[in-house]
Protein backbone atom coordinates (compact mmCIF):
# COMPACT_ATOMS: atom_id res chain seq x y z
CA UNK A 1 0.00 0.00 0.00
CA UNK A 2 3.09 2.24 1.03
CA UNK A 3 4.32 1.65 -2.36
CA UNK A 4 1.12 2.50 -4.49
CA UNK A 5 0.74 5.83 -2.14
CA UNK A 6 4.41 7.00 -3.15
CA UNK A 7 3.65 6.01 -7.00
CA UNK A 8 0.31 7.95 -6.89
CA UNK A 9 2.43 10.89 -5.30
CA UNK A 10 4.40 11.85 -8.68
CA UNK A 11 1.54 13.35 -9.31
CA UNK A 12 0.76 15.99 -6.53
CA UNK A 13 2.57 19.23 -6.30
CA UNK A 14 6.03 19.57 -4.15
CA UNK A 15 6.59 23.24 -4.59
CA UNK A 16 10.18 22.73 -2.67
CA UNK A 17 10.98 19.54 -5.36
CA UNK A 18 9.30 21.37 -8.06
CA UNK A 19 11.99 23.96 -8.26
CA UNK A 20 14.74 21.52 -8.64
CA UNK A 21 12.76 21.01 -12.85
CA UNK A 22 13.41 24.18 -14.79
CA UNK A 23 9.53 24.46 -15.54
CA UNK A 24 10.41 26.18 -18.96
CA UNK A 25 12.70 25.00 -21.85
CA UNK A 26 12.46 22.96 -24.83
CA UNK A 27 12.34 19.39 -22.59
CA UNK A 28 8.60 20.87 -21.37
CA UNK A 29 7.97 21.10 -25.06
CA UNK A 30 9.35 18.36 -26.62
CA UNK A 31 7.53 15.71 -23.31
CA UNK A 32 4.30 17.60 -24.29
CA UNK A 33 4.43 17.29 -27.97
CA UNK A 34 6.10 13.55 -27.91
CA UNK A 35 3.52 12.55 -25.36
CA UNK A 36 -0.06 14.26 -27.20
CA UNK A 37 1.44 12.91 -30.72
CA UNK A 38 2.09 9.40 -29.76
CA UNK A 39 -1.75 9.48 -27.40
CA UNK A 40 -3.21 10.86 -30.86
CA UNK A 41 -1.88 7.96 -33.18
CA UNK A 42 -2.45 5.64 -30.21
CA UNK A 43 -6.03 6.38 -29.89
CA UNK A 44 -6.37 6.01 -33.95
CA UNK A 45 -4.87 2.65 -33.84
CA UNK A 46 -6.89 1.21 -31.21
CA UNK A 47 -10.69 2.50 -33.12
CA UNK A 48 -8.64 1.57 -36.51
CA UNK A 49 -7.93 -2.40 -34.67
CA UNK A 50 -11.90 -2.32 -33.02
CA UNK A 51 -13.75 -1.60 -35.97
CA UNK A 52 -12.10 -4.07 -38.55
CA UNK A 53 -11.84 -6.80 -35.53
CA UNK A 54 -15.91 -5.71 -35.15
CA UNK A 55 -16.77 -5.66 -39.12
CA UNK A 56 -14.62 -9.57 -39.27
CA UNK A 57 -16.27 -10.57 -36.35
CA UNK A 58 -20.02 -9.86 -38.26
CA UNK A 59 -18.56 -11.11 -40.91
CA UNK A 60 -17.80 -14.07 -39.96
CA UNK A 61 -21.16 -14.41 -38.06
CA UNK A 62 -23.01 -13.78 -40.55
CA UNK A 63 -20.96 -16.15 -42.81
CA UNK A 64 -21.21 -18.97 -39.90
CA UNK A 65 -24.99 -19.02 -39.88
CA UNK A 66 -25.53 -19.48 -43.90
CA UNK A 67 -24.74 -21.42 -46.79
CA UNK A 68 -25.38 -20.96 -50.69
CA UNK A 69 -26.39 -24.30 -52.52
CA UNK A 70 -25.40 -23.39 -55.97
CA UNK A 71 -27.19 -25.75 -58.56
CA UNK A 72 -25.29 -26.31 -62.47
CA UNK A 73 -27.65 -27.76 -64.88
CA UNK A 74 -29.54 -27.75 -68.29
CA UNK A 75 -31.83 -25.43 -68.66
CA UNK A 76 -34.50 -27.98 -69.00
CA UNK A 77 -33.47 -29.90 -66.08
CA UNK A 78 -32.85 -26.74 -63.87
CA UNK A 79 -36.13 -25.95 -62.52
CA UNK A 80 -36.95 -29.96 -61.60
CA UNK A 81 -33.44 -29.66 -59.91
CA UNK A 82 -33.64 -26.42 -57.73
CA UNK A 83 -37.66 -27.41 -56.20
CA UNK A 84 -36.03 -30.96 -55.88
CA UNK A 85 -33.09 -29.48 -53.56
CA UNK A 86 -35.68 -26.81 -51.88
CA UNK A 87 -37.95 -29.78 -50.98
CA UNK A 88 -34.44 -31.54 -49.52
CA UNK A 89 -33.62 -28.25 -47.67
CA UNK A 90 -37.35 -27.61 -45.99
CA UNK A 91 -37.31 -31.24 -44.18
CA UNK A 92 -33.62 -31.31 -43.66
CA UNK A 93 -32.87 -30.43 -39.69
CA UNK A 94 -31.44 -27.42 -38.67
CA UNK A 95 -32.39 -25.70 -41.74
CA UNK A 96 -34.23 -22.45 -40.60
CA UNK A 97 -35.20 -21.39 -44.06
CA UNK A 98 -33.68 -21.89 -48.08
CA UNK A 99 -34.84 -19.56 -51.09
CA UNK A 100 -33.72 -19.57 -54.66
CA UNK A 101 -32.55 -16.26 -55.70
CA UNK A 102 -34.29 -14.66 -58.84
CA UNK A 103 -32.37 -13.64 -61.69
CA UNK A 104 -32.70 -10.12 -60.32
CA UNK A 105 -30.56 -10.38 -56.96
CA UNK A 106 -28.36 -13.02 -58.23
CA UNK A 107 -28.04 -9.85 -61.77
CA UNK A 108 -27.12 -7.80 -58.12
CA UNK A 109 -24.62 -10.14 -57.03
CA UNK A 110 -22.45 -10.41 -60.07
CA UNK A 111 -22.68 -6.73 -61.17
CA UNK A 112 -19.24 -5.97 -59.26
CA UNK A 113 -17.39 -8.14 -61.37
CA UNK A 114 -19.43 -8.32 -64.50
CA UNK A 115 -21.31 -5.07 -65.02
CA UNK A 116 -24.66 -4.13 -65.19
CA UNK A 117 -25.40 -5.13 -68.44
CA UNK A 118 -25.05 -9.13 -67.73
CA UNK A 119 -27.81 -10.79 -69.48
CA UNK A 120 -28.21 -13.75 -66.79
CA UNK A 121 -31.43 -14.93 -69.09
CA UNK A 122 -29.37 -15.74 -72.33
CA UNK A 123 -26.20 -17.54 -70.01
CA UNK A 124 -25.98 -20.99 -68.57
CA UNK A 125 -25.44 -19.06 -65.04
CA UNK A 126 -26.00 -21.58 -62.26
CA UNK A 127 -28.93 -21.19 -59.58
CA UNK A 128 -28.15 -20.13 -56.37
CA UNK A 129 -30.23 -21.13 -53.32
CA UNK A 130 -29.92 -19.49 -49.79
CA UNK A 131 -29.78 -21.27 -46.83
CA UNK A 132 -29.52 -20.31 -43.42
CA UNK A 133 -29.76 -22.41 -40.16
CA UNK A 134 -30.87 -22.75 -37.04
CA UNK A 135 -29.14 -22.57 -33.29
CA UNK A 136 -28.40 -26.01 -33.43
CA UNK A 137 -27.25 -26.02 -37.12
CA UNK A 138 -27.71 -28.85 -39.65
CA UNK A 139 -25.31 -32.10 -41.01
CA UNK A 140 -23.32 -31.07 -43.72
CA UNK A 141 -21.73 -34.28 -44.50
CA UNK A 142 -25.25 -35.76 -44.73
CA UNK A 143 -27.50 -33.14 -46.64
CA UNK A 144 -24.24 -33.72 -49.21
CA UNK A 145 -25.03 -37.05 -49.36
CA UNK A 146 -28.32 -36.37 -50.00
CA UNK A 147 -28.01 -34.01 -52.49
CA UNK A 148 -25.53 -35.74 -54.15
CA UNK A 149 -28.29 -38.97 -54.69
CA UNK A 150 -31.26 -36.67 -55.82
CA UNK A 151 -29.65 -32.89 -56.78
CA UNK A 152 -26.71 -34.45 -59.02
CA UNK A 153 -25.86 -30.82 -60.24
CA UNK A 154 -25.99 -29.15 -56.08
CA UNK A 155 -23.17 -27.93 -54.29
CA UNK A 156 -23.34 -26.81 -51.23
CA UNK A 157 -20.88 -24.17 -49.92
CA UNK A 158 -20.91 -23.45 -46.33
CA UNK A 159 -18.78 -20.34 -46.34
CA UNK A 160 -16.38 -22.13 -44.53
CA UNK A 161 -13.46 -20.83 -46.83
CA UNK A 162 -14.31 -17.71 -46.43
CA UNK A 163 -14.86 -17.59 -42.59
CA UNK A 164 -11.33 -19.12 -42.02
CA UNK A 165 -9.11 -16.50 -43.82
CA UNK A 166 -11.55 -13.45 -42.22
CA UNK A 167 -10.79 -14.77 -38.66
CA UNK A 168 -7.01 -14.64 -39.10
CA UNK A 169 -7.64 -11.41 -40.91
CA UNK A 170 -9.22 -10.30 -37.85
CA UNK A 171 -6.57 -11.52 -35.27
CA UNK A 172 -3.78 -10.33 -37.25
CA UNK A 173 -5.39 -6.61 -37.00
CA UNK A 174 -6.06 -7.31 -33.36
CA UNK A 175 -2.02 -8.15 -33.38
CA UNK A 176 -0.90 -5.55 -35.68
CA UNK A 177 -3.03 -2.74 -33.48
CA UNK A 178 -0.97 -4.43 -29.87
CA UNK A 179 1.61 -3.85 -31.66
CA UNK A 180 1.04 -0.50 -32.79
CA UNK A 181 0.38 0.54 -29.01
CA UNK A 182 4.25 -1.08 -28.34
CA UNK A 183 5.54 0.54 -30.33
CA UNK A 184 3.81 3.95 -29.52
CA UNK A 185 4.64 3.22 -25.58
CA UNK A 186 8.27 2.64 -26.91
CA UNK A 187 9.02 5.70 -28.96
CA UNK A 188 7.28 7.60 -25.88
CA UNK A 189 9.44 6.45 -23.52
CA UNK A 190 12.66 7.11 -25.98
CA UNK A 191 11.68 10.63 -26.01
CA UNK A 192 10.83 11.27 -22.11
CA UNK A 193 14.37 9.67 -21.47
CA UNK A 194 16.10 11.90 -24.20
CA UNK A 195 13.76 15.34 -22.41
CA UNK A 196 14.62 14.09 -18.81
CA UNK A 197 18.45 13.05 -19.36
CA UNK A 198 18.50 16.14 -20.73
CA UNK A 199 16.99 18.13 -18.26
CA UNK A 200 19.36 16.40 -15.85
CA UNK A 201 22.47 17.67 -17.56
CA UNK A 202 21.44 20.97 -17.94
CA UNK A 203 21.04 21.12 -13.99
CA UNK A 204 24.25 19.58 -13.01
CA UNK A 205 25.40 22.35 -10.82
CA UNK A 206 22.28 22.51 -9.19
CA UNK A 207 22.46 19.11 -8.40
CA UNK A 208 25.66 19.41 -6.91
CA UNK A 209 24.76 22.21 -4.94
CA UNK A 210 21.46 20.06 -3.33
CA UNK A 211 23.66 17.28 -2.36
CA UNK A 212 26.14 19.57 -0.60
CA UNK A 213 23.18 21.04 1.40
CA UNK A 214 22.33 17.13 1.92
CA UNK A 215 19.39 16.42 -0.76
CA UNK A 216 19.60 12.84 -1.52
CA UNK A 217 19.42 11.02 -4.91
CA UNK A 218 16.14 9.74 -4.27
CA UNK A 219 15.21 13.18 -3.30
CA UNK A 220 16.46 14.42 -6.60
CA UNK A 221 14.71 11.88 -9.23
CA UNK A 222 11.63 12.17 -6.93
CA UNK A 223 11.61 16.01 -8.09
CA UNK A 224 12.32 15.34 -11.97
CA UNK A 225 9.88 12.16 -12.06
CA UNK A 226 7.51 13.95 -10.80
CA UNK A 227 7.61 17.01 -13.07
CA UNK A 228 8.09 14.56 -16.31
CA UNK A 229 5.13 11.98 -15.18
CA UNK A 230 2.88 15.12 -15.01
CA UNK A 231 3.92 17.08 -18.34
CA UNK A 232 3.59 13.16 -19.75
CA UNK A 233 -0.03 12.75 -18.50
CA UNK A 234 -1.39 16.27 -19.51
CA UNK A 235 0.11 15.83 -22.94
CA UNK A 236 -1.28 12.60 -23.03
CA UNK A 237 -4.53 13.77 -21.87
CA UNK A 238 -4.29 16.63 -24.91
CA UNK A 239 -4.06 13.41 -27.80
CA UNK A 240 -6.42 11.56 -26.37
CA UNK A 241 -9.52 13.82 -26.59
CA UNK A 242 -8.38 15.19 -30.20
CA UNK A 243 -7.88 12.08 -30.83
CA UNK A 244 -11.35 10.94 -29.80
CA UNK A 245 -12.46 14.11 -31.24
CA UNK A 246 -11.49 13.75 -34.70
CA UNK A 247 -12.71 9.75 -34.69
CA UNK A 248 -15.84 11.25 -34.18
CA UNK A 249 -15.55 13.72 -36.58
CA UNK A 250 -15.10 11.18 -39.06
CA UNK A 251 -17.88 10.65 -41.56
CA UNK A 252 -20.32 7.01 -41.40
CA UNK A 253 -19.09 5.46 -44.78
CA UNK A 254 -21.95 3.27 -44.65
CA UNK A 255 -21.70 -0.35 -45.83
CA UNK A 256 -19.57 1.02 -49.09
CA UNK A 257 -16.54 1.79 -46.20
CA UNK A 258 -15.23 -1.63 -46.11
CA UNK A 259 -12.87 -2.42 -43.57
CA UNK A 260 -13.30 1.73 -42.94
CA UNK A 261 -17.25 1.21 -41.78
CA UNK A 262 -18.07 2.04 -37.94
CA UNK A 263 -14.59 3.55 -36.90
CA UNK A 264 -15.55 4.88 -33.51
CA UNK A 265 -15.80 3.25 -29.89
CA UNK A 266 -18.75 1.24 -29.74
CA UNK A 267 -20.09 0.14 -26.20
CA UNK A 268 -17.55 -0.80 -23.46
CA UNK A 269 -14.87 -0.08 -26.04
CA UNK A 270 -14.98 3.76 -25.03
CA UNK A 271 -12.94 2.97 -21.90
CA UNK A 272 -9.86 2.15 -24.20
CA UNK A 273 -8.96 5.87 -24.56
CA UNK A 274 -9.30 6.67 -21.39
CA UNK A 275 -6.55 4.18 -19.95
CA UNK A 276 -4.23 5.90 -22.97
CA UNK A 277 -3.07 8.81 -20.72
CA UNK A 278 -2.21 6.45 -17.45
CA UNK A 279 -0.19 4.57 -19.95
CA UNK A 280 1.45 7.30 -20.99
CA UNK A 281 1.98 8.51 -17.69
CA UNK A 282 3.00 4.82 -16.36
CA UNK A 283 5.79 5.06 -18.91
CA UNK A 284 6.58 8.28 -17.98
CA UNK A 285 7.48 7.75 -15.04
CA UNK A 286 9.38 4.28 -15.31
CA UNK A 287 11.68 5.68 -18.26
CA UNK A 288 12.26 9.04 -16.20
CA UNK A 289 13.16 7.12 -12.96
CA UNK A 290 15.33 5.10 -14.93
CA UNK A 291 16.90 7.69 -16.47
CA UNK A 292 17.30 10.36 -13.11
CA UNK A 293 18.98 6.91 -11.99
CA UNK A 294 21.82 6.58 -14.29
CA UNK A 295 22.42 10.13 -14.67
CA UNK A 296 22.87 10.88 -11.12
CA UNK A 297 25.20 7.73 -11.06
CA UNK A 298 27.42 9.17 -13.28
CA UNK A 299 27.04 12.68 -11.60
CA UNK A 300 28.48 11.13 -8.77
Amino acid sequence: MRAVLQRLSVLTSDPGADRVVPPTGFTVWLTLFANAAMAFLAVFSLALSLAAGRLADRWSAELARSATLRISAPAEEMDRQVAAALDILSVTPGVASARALDLDEQKTLLEPWFGPDLPLDRLPVPRLIEVVEDGDGYDGAGLRLRLQAEVPGAVLDDHSRWRRPLVAAADGLRAIGWTALALIAAVTAAMVTLAARAALAANAQVIAVLRLVGATDAYIAGAFTRRFTRRALGGAALGTLTGVVAVWLMPDTGDAGGVLTGIGFRGWDVLWPLAVPLLAAAVAYLATRLAAKRVLEELA
